[in-house]
């Protein structure tokens, strides 16, 4: 806001600057020697000038005493400053100018006559604590003169005031305008500096100096052979994404690792293909770059990504050349095949090793359980226990009847009054012998004799040895039967293999994004210039402080 002086002229018709009086020689005025300088004693400290406050015989006058009233008198701000100060020396409670104004019309007191106002300065013209609390009076060499109608030297002091308030806003405000220019101008240059120039050099590398790189893409997926029918828990798993993500998982790092970096070395030649003088110096490997380096670059241009909600694995290759490329691709998928054929083969053997072993040490159990019955019955000379038993009892039974009947032909023949003895005497005898045989041949089944043990002891020895075998092949079948079904499980549990997208030779560089990656050079270098302005900005206002 600009001020000026013509704002606080004065505009009332009743009011008669008087011209200032002559001075005489000796520094003596025209009016008589002794006189004040100050206009008459009931002047109010602006010469002749006359306000309807200020009594013309120095008398106090009241005026209106209602605030508004008062505010529409046109009192301007040096004599409402007085009248504050005049109110707080009196001990008036006054909450505004004008209520002061109002408070000391109604005691009688004039707050714009002379003597008023000298009372606030002391004897030595020092102002006094009330007027100090507030704007002080103007102080000078004692003489008072009316002042010209010059803009810049109006009778008051309040047009000064402003004045200076306005030079010294205008002043503050262009001060503030060079500061912004300047730093406009220095936030320009660092702009250009810091974020401009980088960019430029960034967007020159990308449009001019970087290599064409040709990309390659390819999806394939893991499956397993297993049918989604499958009973059990597992078979609500089955046929889904779930069941093969450890397999797919183990494929990306496979193709992620340093194994599968050196096997594309050594098979196509992956060094030599960044080693060509064509290659911009960013990308270009060295002669004798090590590993590190060169897995470095294998992962910068080989990217394998895995998507477990749908269980596919993307992979990208990128190569300076695009047939390269394609080469690259198929074979890391060949290296993929391979993994996943060499993870389904171990499971494979894992799961049926247990059931081989067991049905072998059942099948070697059951040909020694044979083997000893084929021993027993070797050494006992029985090749059945059961038939052996089967002819003893025929034989004593053959034995038992012809016993029998001769027998009775005895006893017949000593009925006789006069038996025969001589057809007797034969009879008595074969009588004995059938008796001694079919002691014999029961001594056969029940006690040892000169051979070998009982027929009840080779029977019990064969019934076991046979019973071993019986139960031997029970457990042969029943591990041949798991053996059977470990291997369906494993069959199973085949994975394979299957390419959906097939890597094609591109006919176009994919890298670089010229344009996409300068703008990323821009956001990146603008963020860190940011970052560092504003940490300096902080440590600053710290120290600062």
């Amino acid at each position: 806001m600009k001020l000026t002086a013509k704002r606080f002229r004065i505009r009332r018709p009743d009011l008669v600057v008087a011209p200032p009086p002559r001075m005489q020689a000796g520094g003596q005025s025209g009016t008589q020697s002794g006189e004040h300088l100050f206009s008459p004693p009931d002047d109010d400290g602006f010469g002749p000038l006359r306000y309807p406050s200020a009594a013309p015989d120095g008398t106090p006058a009241t005026g209106p005493t209602d605030l508004d009233s008062i505010r529409h008198e046109g009192l301007t701000g040096r004599q409402l400053r007085m009248a504050r100060r005049v109110a707080q020396k009196h001990g008036l409670p006054a909450t505004s100018d004008f209520d002061a104004v109002r408070l000391l019309r109604q005691a009688g007191i004039d707050p714009f006559q002379r003597n008023n106002m000298l009372e606030l300065v002391t004897s030595d013209g020092e102002p006094t604590e009330a007027s100090r609390a507030l704007a002080p009076l103007p102080r000078g060499d004692g003489v008072q003169l009316p002042g010209s109608l010059r803009p810049l030297k109006v009778p008051t002091t309040e047009v000064r005031a402003e004045q200076s308030h306005a030079a010294d806003i205008m002043r503050i405000q262009r001060d503030i305008a060079k500061r912004r220019r300047r730093k406009m101008i220095l936030l320009t240059s660092r702009l250009l500096f810091f974020v401009m120039l980088p960019t430029l050099l960034a967007g020159y590398y990308y449009h001019v100096v970087a290599t064409p790189l040709f990309a390659t893409k390819s999806e394939f997926v893991i499956q397993q052979a297993e049918s989604p029918a499958a009973a059990g828990m597992g078979g609500l798993l089955s046929g889904t994404s779930f069941a093969t993500s450890q397999d797919s998982i183990a494929v990306q790092g496979y193709l992620q690792s340093r194994d599968a970096m050196l096997r594309l070395d050594s098979d196509i030649g992956f060094r030599d293909q960044f080693s060509q003088p064509e290659i911009d110096p960013l990308q270009r490997l060295a002669p004798d770059a090590t590993q590190e380096a060169v897995y470095k670059v294998y992962q910068r241009n080989v990217k394998i990504a895995y998507d477990p909600t749908e269980g596919i694995i993307k992979m990208e290759v990128v190569a300076p050349d695009p047939a390269v490329a394609a080469r690259y691709a198929q074979a890391l998928i060949g290296y993929a095949e391979e993994q996943v054929d060499q993870l389904t083969t171990r499971m494979r053997e894992d799961q049926m090793a247990g059931a081989r072993d067991s049905y072998e040490d059942t099948e070697a159990k059951m040909l020694e359980a044979q083997r000893r019955v084929v021993e027993l019955q070797e050494r006992f000379k029985v090749l059945s226990s059961e038939v052996e038993v089967t002819l003893i009892t025929t034989q004593l039974g053959q034995l038992e009847t012809q016993l029998t009947t001769d027998r009775l032909s005895l006893m017949q023949m000593e009925s006789n009054a006069n038996p025969n003895a001589a057809r007797m005497e034969p009879l008595r005898r074969r009588i004995a012998s059938l008796e001694a045989e079919i002691a014999s041949v029961r001594a056969k089944l029940t006690e040892d004799g000169e051979s070998g043990l009982s027929l009840a002891k080779v029977q019990s020895e064969l019934l076991v040895a046979q019973a071993d075998v019986q139960t031997r092949q029970l457990m042969l079948a029943q591990s041949l039967q798991s053996l059977e079904t470990a291997r369906v499980e494993a069959n199973r549990q085949v994975r394979y293999l299957s390419v959906s997208v097939s890597p094609v030779a591109p006919d176009a560089p994919s890298y670089p994004r010229a344009f996409e990656n300068t703008l990323v050079a821009m956001l990146i270098f603008a963020g860190i210039y940011l970052m560092i302005s504003m940490t300096a900005a902080i440590l600053r206002e710290q120290v600062s402080a």
